[in-house]
């Protein structure tokens, strides 16, 4: 009997050890899944397969499958390989002698295996994607990284190569990859199958297919797309309101405020202390006659005096442990977290975030410690609606934000934009505007973003922010974080969102009475006269680049094109672009150059091919690199000759 069965959409392949299936899932895309144990374990995640046309070769050692510019070969021993545009790209390594041990697995004793594949290294390849994190790397060869979600880390597991294809892992198991000299090497502790797709092209096709296979994000609304102002954090209604009338006294547009933790009576709770918040409905009234939308902290922690503690445990909408304990998280006390992966708790929590937020006027939410945040960091101990946490933890921010969309869409809201600390394949196309979590405030901080943000935007999540000026550790009164605030911000005007948020040291006694106390201040007249006068005039230009960047977000909406982009988005033949982690294209004109290390004035910037204009002085440049200086309240950005968005730069304080 043929171990090869061919089908109309692929082929399966089976084996003493393990059950092969090879499909054609989407345009110049192939997907791989191999099953140990000879069972077939059905579950796409948050895989969106189609087909596509396909064509087969049948020889005596191996059958190969093309779909596109990608053709699979999988022999009779086992072995995989991939060719993508006539070149091989993946070439499996075996691990035993006479080549064979292709793949590993080892049984845990529940269902489970832990397994790995490695593919051989290919020489001059350079790897982007994977999420965030603050690693320091832009391309990410030579790296290895865990495969979990932790504060600062959110683990999406796609890789772009410059070799031109895509490589989406498709496993929410907690693991690590190694993108190494000696291999490629993905590995899981628990899992039912290894299941990955390759996809073909460019980075723009790539993009595209990975938004077809795992879901397109919204259009950003209008109200998403201008500045942001948040702090840790705003102790009352009065001291909220007051911020957001200064805006609007300084005439400075205000597209959205946003209320931190500690807002409410317990974690758990999900409403406004009223001592504190005594009329939010009145708040958010005068809030929406300025023009500002407010948005608002949940965080999925559950204390045992919580009014819905009680409730919560005896239906199992908690994250149950192994160990027989519920509290997976001290902060003010042992914590438990709601079991978002389970359809109950999606509907009970929405229902009284419904109720005691977004009945009150409530615009938006800010979904924190979406990991969620587990201490210690355990995930094999974790019992989840969707399955053992080990196998299933990467998927929590998934289901976490498909909560806020779900139930911001039953209520009639077009497009819900819910901030988030992380996500999963397949969290854009439930509204989630991804932030890079709590990240000190420092200007080594400020590069490690900048390469950050990049490499999340190879992974199909095209909104994301960072904290402007970093998170904590920021003395607002000293010369060094003046300066950051400044080139961080310039930054932000060239983020997909501009957010203003962190925790600022405090000078002096604390306001009042309450759990968690608020920080220094942290509006743009807080830094300083000369400082308020820079960022207002970057607040000014962000309007006026509104249109613009609405524009190329219904490009990342169609399309799957990050509006923030690398370099080689645009120009996959330029070797030099790959090269290039700190400057990067916003939108298909600007090309933004950030500063990020202190007292710097001057910087290296690369030109791609064409003629490009100097967005400060409409200077004329060519393609190549250049020295280009940019004093404290300058930035370096240039405009595709010819672009209209470069009249936006226009001196305009008014």
């Amino acid at each position: 009997m043929d171990p090869f069965v061919l089908t109309d959409n692929g082929f399966t392949f089976q084996r003493e050890t393990e059950i092969i299936r090879v499909t054609a899932c989407g345009e110049n895309a192939v997907r791989f899944e191999a099953f140990p144990g000879g069972e077939v374990f059905e579950e796409n995640y948050t895989l969106l397969p189609g087909t596509a046309p396909c064509s087969f070769e049948e020889r005596d050692y191996c059958v190969l499958m093309t779909v596109g510019v990608v053709t699979l070969q999988l022999e009779r021993c086992g072995k995989v390989t991939v060719w993508c545009g006539g070149r091989s790209v993946l070439e499996e390594l075996p691990e035993l002698t006479f080549n064979s041990g292709w793949r590993h697995y080892e049984a845990n004793g529940d269902g489970s295996y832990a397994a790995r594949m490695t593919f051989a290294p290919r020489e001059g390849e350079r790897f982007y994607g994977l999420g965030h994190e603050a690693s320091g790397r832009f391309d990410l060869k030579g790296c290895s990284f865990d495969l979990r979600h932790v504060n600062a880390k959110c683990t999406i597991p796609f890789v772009y190569s410059s070799l031109g294809y895509g490589f989406l892992w498709n496993n929410p198991a907690v693991g690590t990859v190694e993108l190494s000299q000696n291999r490629t090497r993905w590995s899981v502790g628990a899992t039912r199958k290894l299941d990955f797709v390759v996809m073909g092209g460019a980075p723009r096709q790539v993009s595209r297919t990975l938004a077809d296979l795992t879901g397109h994000a919204p259009v950003m609304p209008h109200w998403a797309t201008g500045f942001w102002q948040s702090r840790l954090r705003y102790e009352t209604q009065e001291d909220l309101l007051a911020v957001a009338r200064r805006y609007k006294e300084e005439n400075i547009p205000l597209s959205v405020i946003v209320c931190d933790y500690f807002h409410w009576t317990e974690q758990g709770d999900y409403r406004f202390d009223p001592a504190y918040w005594p009329d939010v409905k009145a708040m958010t009234e005068e809030l929406h006659a300025m023009g500002v939308k407010l948005a608002v902290s949940v965080w999925p922690t559950v204390n045992e005096n919580s009014e819905n503690y009680a409730y919560m445990k005896k239906n199992g909408l908690l994250i149950g442990c192994k160990d027989g304990n519920d509290r997976v998280f001290d902060f003010y006390g042992p914590q438990a977290e709601i079991d978002a992966t389970n359809p109950a708790t999606r509907e009970f929590v929405f229902g009284k975030i419904k109720e005691n937020y977004l009945d009150q006027g409530v615009d938006a939410l800010w979904l924190d410690e979406a990991e969620p945040e587990i201490h210690p960091e355990n995930f094999g101990n974790l019992i989840l609606h969707a399955g053992d946490g080990a196998e299933t933890a990467l998927i929590y921010p998934y289901y976490y934000v498909k909560m806020a969309w779900d139930g911001l869409r039953a209520m009639g809201t077009e497009a819900p934009v819910t901030l988030t600390r992380c996500a999963y394949p397949g969290s854009q196309k439930y509204g989630a505007l991804v932030w890079s979590g709590d990240i000190p405030s420092t200007f080594e901080s400020l590069s490690m973003q900048v390469k950050a943000g990049l490499n999340m935007a190879m992974c199909g999540i095209p909104w994301w922010n960072t904290d402007i000026g970093g998170f904590y550790g920021a003395d607002t009164t000293g010369d060094e974080f003046r300066e950051l605030i400044v080139r961080w911000f310039q930054y932000g005007v060239f983020s997909p969102v501009m957010r203003l948020h962190g925790s600022r040291i405090r000078h002096g006694e604390k306001l009042r009475d309450v759990k968690e106390p608020t920080g220094d201040p942290n509006e743009i007249w807080s830094f300083g006269e000369r400082n308020f006068a820079i960022l207002k005039r970057l607040v000014l230009l962000r309007e006026r680049l509104r249109p613009y960047i609405e524009r190329h977000m219904r490009l990342a909406a169609e399309q799957g094109w990050p509006v923030m982009r690398p370099m080689f988005f645009d120009y996959p033949e330029d070797a030099v672009c790959y090269t290039l982690g700190e400057q990067y294209l916003f939108g298909d004109d600007i090309l933004f150059a950030p500063i990020v290390n202190r007292g710097q004035t001057e910087k290296e910037v690369y030109l791609p091919e064409g003629r490009w204009v100097r967005a400060s002085d409409g200077r004329l440049y060519e393609q190549g690199f250049h020295t280009v200086r940019a004093e404290p309240d300058e930035f370096i950005a240039f405009v595709k000759e010819g672009a209209p968005v470069l009249a936006c730069f226009a001196c305009c304080d008014d």
